[in-house]
């Protein structure tokens, strides 16, 4: 990669110029930041039509209702909320001071850390473009937002909103391709979000340690979920198949492989059949389900299910017709017997595929669990407090869950974020407020205090004074 290309310079130049922009209005008045907060709730308000509909050229068909609850629903969620507590997030936190520094007093003011960069990804192109912003504009930032090549119609539109929008200085989209992402994720911001793969996430912070950049990694892996021994059967099944359908699986947060109890196998796959049958009726027509991304990525699907079956697994197909590589269309298939050396048990999966991992008790469901990298999310079904208590003891996951897949993300007053390998760091409500905030800490000394009964020349006042204080 060449650091003389055009976009490149260009993307360097706006970085110097939000700067010093930011230089010249340091910290912006909680009336300030509502009023773009509105702006761009009012700008998503009236194009969510034309947004919708490029997403859906872009994906080869994804339905208008989707789009509108999971990405412009949970977005506006995000926004309100900010607009409610912002001003209060901003005020100064008062701080205890212990007894030796009395009579001073102690405080945390929040500040705006600058300039900070949004690596957005091709799956949910409005919603974690838009979130990770409304953190940033809540906090008092200036941002450049890099959208997906994967989405380009959607790109080039939110690039025009945003312009419109925003002045160049304050908000800006630039587009490009890997090359520009590369790029991107060295420049010197105040701060950087990335929201993708683990393998790209290694790429983005060792390109990002040069400069020391602080980084929000929102990665992915393998997220399980349990079906307990105590939970309610049918609806378990009937909530895991909603959100492995929801975008076709082509979800960070997406349940990627299900424990249930060892026997209840077959009676799970048939109930999943029967509610993929009412959810999506006449499935090689049925224009609610969306199409894979690309032909890359229809590809990889095809090539995870193929190595499975190559390997003894058993597949399960759950609505009429196979996969279609001229609409991508591919259906939900739960995979039972699959080798765990396979690709498809050991990466991501990202599309409708659903392993099925029988369980003999919940000791050996969470060992499973913690045999593996950390994930993004968790679910587990089940109604017993001592069971649901366990889980949530004894794993470690971005995020859990209970009874609901997927929804603990539209839940905008709870931190989102990855642990381990499925990320680092938070944002979503107050934690993206501080997530983008300096919270510098600040300790005021009175005119009248005792800091010279412990200077320099030390003797015998001095040692008394430090016996004195050992003890207390």
């Amino acid at each position: 990669m060449k650091n003389d290309l055009p976009e490149i310079a260009a993307l360097e130049a706006l970085l110097r110029e939000q700067r010093q922009a930011y230089l010249r209005a340091p910290y912006p008045s909680w009336e300030t930041r509502a009023a773009y907060l509105k702006a761009l709730s009012a700008m998503l308000r009236d194009n969510r039509d034309a947004l919708a509909d490029a997403m859906n050229a872009d994906f080869g068909n994804r339905a208008k209702e989707e789009i509108l609850l999971a990405e412009f629903l949970v977005l506006k969620g995000e926004i309100d909320g900010a607009l409610r507590h912002g001003k209060r997030w901003m005020k100064s936190q008062r701080r205890s001071t212990n007894k030796w520094l009395l009579p001073a007093r102690a405080k945390v003011i929040p500040q705006p850390l600058g300039v900070v960069g949004i690596i957005v990804p091709w799956n949910y192109p409005i919603l974690l473009a838009g979130g990770p912003l409304v953190s940033a504009l809540t906090a008092g930032n200036r941002a450049i937002i890099k959208m997906s090549e994967l989405t380009p119609r959607t790109s080039a539109l939110f690039e025009q909103l945003i312009a419109q929008t925003f002045s160049r200085d304050h908000v800006t989209v630039v587009n490009g391709d890997a090359a520009l992402a590369a790029a991107f994720s060295a420049q010197p911001f105040d701060h950087l979000l990335f929201t993708g793969s683990t393998k790209v996430g290694h790429e983005v912070m060792r390109a990002a340690a040069e400069h020391l950049t602080p980084v929000t990694l929102e990665l992915g892996g393998k997220s399980p979920a349990i079906v307990g021994p105590h939970a309610r059967f049918d609806n378990a099944v009937d909530n895991l198949v909603a959100g492995k359908t929801l975008n076709a699986g082509q979800t960070c947060i997406a349940p990627d492989y299900v424990l249930v109890p060892r026997g209840k196998e077959q009676a799970f796959i048939e109930r999943a059949r029967a509610r993929m049958t009412a959810m999506y009726p006449d499935f090689a027509r049925n224009r609610d389900y969306t199409s894979i991304i690309s032909e890359r990525h229809f590809a990889r699907l095809q090539r995870l299910v193929d190595e499975a079956q190559a390997a003894g697994a058993q597949l399960h197909p759950l609505a009429d017709g196979g996969a279609d590589a001229a609409t991508r269309r591919f259906p939900l298939i739960a995979v039972t017997n699959a080798a765990d050396e396979t690709a498809l048990m050991q990466e991501e999966i990202f599309g409708p595929l659903l392993p099925i991992v029988p369980y003999d008790t919940l000791d050996d469901a969470i060992a499973w669990i913690n045999a593996r990298p950390r994930p993004l999310a968790l679910y587990l079904y089940d109604d017993d407090a001592a069971t649901i208590r366990r889980v949530e003891q004894e794993t470690i996951a971005g995020g859990m869950a209970v009874n609901e897949t997927l929804m603990h993300l539209a839940c905008e007053s709870l931190p989102f974020g990855g642990v381990g390998a499925s990320g680092m760091g938070a944002y979503h409500g107050y934690e993206g407020f501080a997530t983008f905030s300096k919270m510098k800490p600040v300790l005021t000394q009175a005119r009248w205090n005792a800091r010279g009964l412990i200077s320099p020349p030390y003797g015998k006042r001095v040692n008394a004074l430090l016996k004195l204080m050992l003890r207390f």
